[in-house]
């Protein structure tokens, strides 16, 4: 059985929370957790929270209040790119230059499964 969590428009850049992700993906739940927990990068806190709520859906439909969150692996764990917001600042010699906010998509599947 598996359970997935997306996280949409995540004000961060994809290629950071790659970076973040990279650290879990393919682990116990357990161990990611903690991994995420003592992280110092600004993604950690958004991939634990949906880590979370993806062990919470496992829990929900499998039924079972007595599943141990410890014995679920993470199965699937990637982040696609959002859209970006474009915003203008003030440059020198009154232009404007251009700013782009970017975005990400974050996706993970939990499964109890080895």
């Amino acid at each position: 059985m598996e359970a997935r969590v997306v996280h949409r428009y995540i004000k961060q850049s994809p290629r950071k929370v790659r970076k973040t992700l990279e650290l879990i993906r393919g682990k116990n739940v357990g161990i990611a957790l903690s991994t995420l927990h003592f992280s110092p990068e600004k993604a950690a806190e958004t991939i634990e929270k949906a880590l979370h709520s993806a062990v919470a859906n496992m829990m929900v439909q499998a039924d079972d209040k007595s599943m141990d969150p410890e014995s679920l692996n993470i199965k699937e764990a990637y982040v696609d790119g959002g859209p970006s917001t474009k915003r203008f600042r003030a440059a020198s010699m009154g232009r404007a230059s251009r700013l782009r906010r970017p975005s990400a998509h974050l996706t993970i599947v939990v499964s109890d499964e080895k």
